[in-house]
């Protein structure tokens, strides 16, 4: 069975381009411009998330992976943050993300941080 991967970012041609190379990569991938597939988790079941910090909506991406951590359902998914923040190693550490991939990112490193996470 293929990895699932919601994939969540702020830039409609950066959301096609990461799907684009991940589906190639034999992931399942469910891509969204909103956080929308963040309240359907439990249906959709994905093996990791991949959120941009600057996401449109409510919340930052460092938000919505610090309550998934902080949630006993979802604490245990893979959770990369996804920035163009000079601050992003930080970032990602204090929201308690796995992993996480400064953009622009390079696609052979997307690749890796995705498939070590999965």
């Amino acid at each position: 069975m293929d990895k699932k991967i919601v994939l969540i970012q702020d830039n409609e041609e950066v959301l096609n381009i990461m799907d684009e190379v991940l589906t190639d990569e034999g992931f399942d991938v469910v891509p969204s411009l909103t956080t929308e597939p963040i309240e359907k988790l439990e249906e959709i079941d994905p093996d990791v998330v991949i959120v941009d910090d600057h996401i449109k909506g409510t919340k930052s991406g460092s938000e919505v992976i610090a309550e998934l951590k902080s949630e006993p359902e979802t604490e245990d998914l893979s959770a990369i943050l996804t920035s163009t923040s000079f601050d992003l190693p930080n970032e990602a550490k204090n929201c308690n993300a796995d992993d996480y991939i400064e953009k622009p990112f390079d696609i052979d490193h997307l690749i890796d941080v995705v498939n070590k996470n999965t």
